[in-house]
């Protein structure tokens, strides 16, 4: 296919800026966000129909989640062929024409890179199963002889994220293949030529497409300390404070020389592509390492996901961001939700607010709805307002809470089997989301079928309940995003005011901010009211849990 340009869409603020660095970045889950044939599953026809609705929103670009041809034992983050459609999805020409649709409303598209592992069911991997040990198929993934006189015992005491032994062997076989997630996820081995041109061929095929770019899941994994020496403790996804509680199998040296390699291949290209990192990398000096200006462009910025509502910590994250984020040049890339956390909408109404519950189910702590709400509505106003590029999580421009009751009987989450369900899993942040408020499955499918089943009280959060509603989580988002855009916010500067120690002020340009996260008014600074997180009911002064813009003087 011929390469298609993409450098006409607008520029996220003002001409002549790389777009990505102030960009609005919508996340879409591709199996719950539209269902177009009924089958309870979202897909990309689904996706298309709805684009009007993202780009109505006011964001800049979307970005998808794995729709490649899968088994799905991981939700899709493990790939069988990654050059193509799972036909649960649909095909490569209903991807082509999403593709232009998206682009037809202006906005971008970035897809989901999963290079770290592929499903056990990637023709080369079955390949290095029909082959002994010692064979070529074998070098591309990272397989070794176990321990113990029968080499029984597993080569290192490796664990996987998602729990058990991040080792594994196929029935009858002698060797032992590592996996730091799901068995079924194989890693590859990226010491291989073979695996890095592979990839290097996959990014050419969807950038010839005319993609816009890609997010490139576990970005700090592909390489892993050599000789893979010994490490006791539990791999996750957030790792320690500092550099050395990390475990070698994440942020080593090596990963920066493949993304140097893939920044040559996309700046061949035309339309200011780019790469995000999901790299869960401390401290922030070290994330800054993967955008670098030969790197990437950006990488999610995990610690203010993972920050809690409390003004001081917010603060020492947002400064240190930034600062790490300038020291290379880049852009910081703003984040409260996605596909892997509890929607934040639930996190600020638990007990301790903003903590990260590895799910939430009925026997758990059930989080205060409304005072959550009220919370995420204000860190919207927070967040829109930092200079550099933001994500949204779907159905986060609802309000959208997690589904903390869901039964054990409809999870499919890995994480939640090979625990034996003592991490509850992500299926709660991954529920359908509801677009009509009366029609069946909320509107998620012609049918009122749904992959995972929707709680009741998803009905108040409808996009038809919101639609034109002075004051609903949808309008405040469209309004918000059209003044970030119009002001510049995302290209400004951020300045700190002084405040009481339980509020932030800040001005950026000529927009000033304030978010009281204490629980009693405070008074607020001149200016005119441009939004607000809660409607005024009359009250002296910013209420607690609450936020606004000002026109600054």
């Amino acid at each position: 296919m011929d390469q298609v340009a993409t450098a006409a869409l607008p520029s996220a603020s003002h001409p002549g800026a790389e777009w990505w660095r102030s960009a609005v970045i919508y996340q879409i889950y591709p199996r719950s966000f539209a269902d177009s044939d009924g089958d309870g599953m979202g897909d990309l026809p689904g996706i298309a129909a709805r684009l009007p609705h993202v780009a109505r929103l006011g964001v800049d670009a979307v970005w998808l989640s794995p729709f490649y041809r899968s088994p799905q034992a991981d939700g899709g983050y493990d790939v069988a062929d990654y050059r193509a459609v799972d036909p649960l999805f649909g095909t490569l020409a209903d991807f082509d024409r999403l593709l232009e649709r998206a682009h037809a409303l202006g906005l971008r598209v970035i897809v989901d890179l999963v290079p770290n592992h592929s499903s056990d069911e990637h023709p080369w991997f079955q390949a290095a199963l029909r082959t002994p040990a010692g064979s070529p198929e074998r070098a591309c993934y990272i397989f070794r002889d176990g321990r113990g006189p029968a080499g029984d015992v597993p080569p290192n005491d490796w664990r996987s994220v998602f729990g058990g032994s991040a080792w594994s062997r196929a029935p009858g076989d002698t060797q032992w293949y590592l996996h730091l997630f799901d068995r079924r996820q194989p890693d590859f081995d990226w010491t291989h030529p073979e695996v890095r041109a592979e990839f290097e061929s996959i990014l050419r095929f969807w950038l010839d497409r005319g993609v816009d770019g890609f997010r490139v899941d576990v970005a700090h994994g592909l390489v892993k300390a050599p000789g893979l020496p010994e490490w006791s403790g539990q791999a996750t996804m957030i790792e320690g404070e500092e550099r050395r509680d990390m475990g070698p199998m994440w942020d080593q040296e090596g990963v920066h020389e493949i993304y140097r390699d893939w920044h040559r291949v996309l700046a061949s290209y035309p339309g200011d592509r780019m790469m995000v990192a999901e790299a869960w990398v401390k401290p922030p000096s070290r994330l800054a390492r993967y955008v670098r200006p030969d790197e990437m462009q950006q990488a999610f910025n995990f610690d203010y996901l993972t920050a809690l509502w409390d003004a001081a910590e917010l603060r020492r994250v947002i400064d240190g961001s930034l600062g790490a984020a300038a020291a290379v040049g880049a852009p910081t890339t703003w984040v409260l939700s996605n596909h892997d956390t509890v929607r934040h909408a639930s996190r600020y109404g638990l007990a301790v607010p903003g903590s990260r519950p590895l799910g939430i189910d009925a026997a758990g702590e059930q989080p205060d709805e409304a005072l959550g709400l009220r919370r995420a509505r204000a860190m919207a106003l927070l967040t829109l307002a930092l200079p550099g590029s933001a994500y949204i999580y779907q159905g986060e421009e609802l309000g959208l809470p997690e589904h903390t009751t869901l039964e054990a009987r409809h999870r499919q989450d890995p994480s939640f089997f090979r625990t034996g369900g003592v991490e509850t899993g992500r299926d709660g942040c991954r529920v359908p989301i509801p677009w009509e408020a009366e029609a069946p499955g909320f509107g998620f499918s012609p049918a009122g079928a749904t992959w995972l089943p929707q709680p009741e009280g998803f009905r108040a959060y409808a996009v038809d309940r919101q639609e034109g509603v002075p004051g609903s989580t949808l309008e405040l988002y469209r309004h918000l995003l059209r003044l970030r855009r119009e002001h510049g916010l995302g290209q400004g500067d951020l300045v700190w005011e002084a405040s009481p120690p339980s509020v932030l002020a800040l001005r950026n340009g000529a927009v000033r901010v304030v978010i009281n996260l204490g629980k009693t008014p405070v008074p607020l600074p001149e200016g005119r009211l441009l939004a607000a997180s809660l409607l005024p009911e009359g009250e002296v002064g910013l209420p607690g849990n609450a936020a606004v813009w000002l026109a600054a003087g």
